[in-house]
């Protein structure tokens, strides 16, 4: 079957995301920066986030262990657009391009409940291209597991077969195909059109 929807992840594929860049800016030392991210298990404790965990909650319990990071963790939370880059170079233009052609547009992101407003409002002239959002966070559910990748699916109203899922990391590609979804491992945005060439999407 052709897949006749389109479903994009957001990090590193619509928008980059640099963290490291972020953190490099709030400890300019190698050592006392990776003692932080160590001590902290800083992107193990953001996947939980990401999974659903309340900010407050979450940095209330690290604090109490590190009461010495409370300036960062709080960073983290309220300068956490920084850490996203920008658009990726080449997608915007292809949502653009699917989007005029009438080919529906979704997203499944793992993102935080608390961080995903401000930037989705800050990007909404962008994300109004889109039919639905399938936000990580809000529905307590992570990729690559099959369960959200059920729920949007069901959401979005599609059969897996009519949907190609667009995700850089391949667990997430192989979760999604996993399921029945078509699917692409995104490296760079030329070959991204490519494959939608191929699928008739453009």
């Amino acid at each position: 079957m052709t897949a006749t929807a389109v479903v994009f992840d957001v990090g590193n594929v619509l928008y980059g995301w640099d963290p490291e860049a972020f953190l490099v800016r709030q400890i300019a030392d190698d050592d006392a920066r990776l003692r932080f991210i160590e001590d902290t298990d800083l992107y193990a404790w953001h996947e939980t986030l990401d999974g659903g965990r309340p900010y407050a909650e979450a940095a209330a319990e690290l604090n109490e262990k590190f009461p010495q990071y409370a300036a960062l963790i709080a960073a983290w939370s309220e300068r956490f657009g920084e850490t996203i880059s920008g658009p990726v170079p080449g997608t915007h233009e292809i949502v653009a391009e699917l989007d005029g052609r009438g080919v529906p547009l979704f997203a499944i992101t793992n993102f935080s409940a608390d961080f995903w407003p401000p930037f989705h409002a800050r990007e909404k002239a962008f994300f109004d291209r889109f039919r639905d959002i399938v936000v990580s966070g809000e529905v307590k559910l992570l990729k690559p597991d099959a369960a959200i990748y059920y729920l949007a699916l069901d959401r979005f109203g599609l059969r897996p077969d009519q949907a190609l899922l667009i995700d850089d990391r391949a667990i997430n590609v192989e979760g999604a195909e996993a399921v029945g979804m078509k699917a692409h491992l995104f490296t760079t945005a030329e070959d991204l059109r490519a494959r939608l060439v191929a699928e008739g999407l453009l």
